[in-house]
């Protein structure tokens, strides 16, 4: 029996649909989550959101968020998300490279800028790893699931 799951940001609906799992990057570590699975409210960290239907996965970037489970409906409450074939791998870079070269300078303003350039470092790195993740299954003409051709 497959478990609702929506991933939303304040701007749209990136995901919506029945699944068999979700593996999310929590503020403490992983978590896997299953039908049925208890209630659970927590904090996301940046990373990468891992849906599974029907043995194949669908990945998504995530720059933090929360998460509400309940035994039939999980909600992904992200501040920013993207599936891994939206992103601009040579844009996620270049931001990296400018937040890295920011952070390596010394962030010039308070405890908050640097906080904003910590994030923007993060969800860069985040997006790079979701991308690249996605760009070496379409190269290798395997999906990115199972490994079984495309």
């Amino acid at each position: 029996m497959p478990i609702q799951c929506d991933i939303v940001t304040q701007e749209r609906i990136v995901f919506s649909g029945q699944v068999d799992a979700v593996n999310v990057p929590g503020s403490e570590g992983r978590m896997g989550i299953l039908p049925h699975h208890s209630p659970l409210l927590t904090t996301l960290d940046f990373g990468e959101v891992v849906v599974r239907t029907a043995g194949q996965e669908e990945y998504f970037a995530i720059g933090g968020g929360f998460l509400e489970v309940q035994p039939d409906h999980v909600t992904i409450l992200a501040d920013s998300a993207e599936q891994a074939d939206e992103i601009d791998l040579d844009r996620a870079e270049r931001a990296r490279q400018q937040a890295d070269e920011i952070m390596r300078t010394g962030v010039k303003g308070d405890a908050d800028s640097i906080a904003a350039v910590r994030a923007s470092l993060l969800r860069a790195e985040a997006r790079i790893n979701v991308g690249r993740r996605r760009r070496r299954a379409t190269a290798t003409g395997r999906r990115t699931d199972s490994g079984e051709p495309g």
